[in-house]
């Protein structure tokens, strides 16, 4: 008698994180075997007008409340790869060693992928603009519609991203 492999049902809860100073994205989903399934997706925002270390308090604050609510069993990061505006991408850079250290916190294992490979992962193509990007992510967690902006969307992508991704921190 052929013993039949056992279908993979291992459950995951996957954040994915897209950050920023101002609109931190974030998405939540739930892989079961090869099964994609939505849980959440939003944007943490921060005080405009406010001191920027009360800016980056805050979004530690509100990313380790998510990750206490949502409980991931792992996470993504966007990493940081081009800037145009040197400010901005200092700011960025600030919010994304936030966000690690929230998760680095929680023990939250952790992987951080490019622009270009969240694209392919999700589209098939590292140079997909937006439209695509959040047309794929709608299909492929079976949604009527997305929730909330681009950064919402961008953190789905990001979790779908790591949901393919062997389970290693990088």
């Amino acid at each position: 008698m052929t013993s039949l492999p056992m279908p993979n049902t291992t459950r995951e809860i996957i954040l994915g994180i897209d950050p920023g100073i101002g609109r931190t994205g974030f998405g939540v989903i739930e892989r079961r075997g090869a099964a994609l399934t939505f849980r959440d997706a939003g944007i943490i925002k921060t005080s405009i007008g406010e001191p920027h270390a009360e800016r980056l308090q805050e979004l530690f604050s509100d990313l380790r409340d998510l990750i206490k609510q949502c409980r991931p069993t792992r996470a993504a990061v966007e990493k940081l790869f081009f800037v145009q505006n040197v400010t901005t991408g200092m700011q960025v850079s600030e919010a994304r060693g936030v966000a690690l250290l929230a998760l680095a916190q929680a023990h939250v294992p952790l992987t951080e992928f490019t622009p270009a490979e969240i694209k392919r992962a999700v589209t098939g193509s590292g140079n997909a603009d937006k439209r695509q990007v959040r047309e794929m992510v709608k299909r492929l967690l079976q949604l009527t519609k997305l929730p909330g902006a681009d950064d919402a969307s961008d953190g789905l992508a990001i979790a779908i991203c790591a949901s393919q991704a062997p389970r290693t921190t990088r």
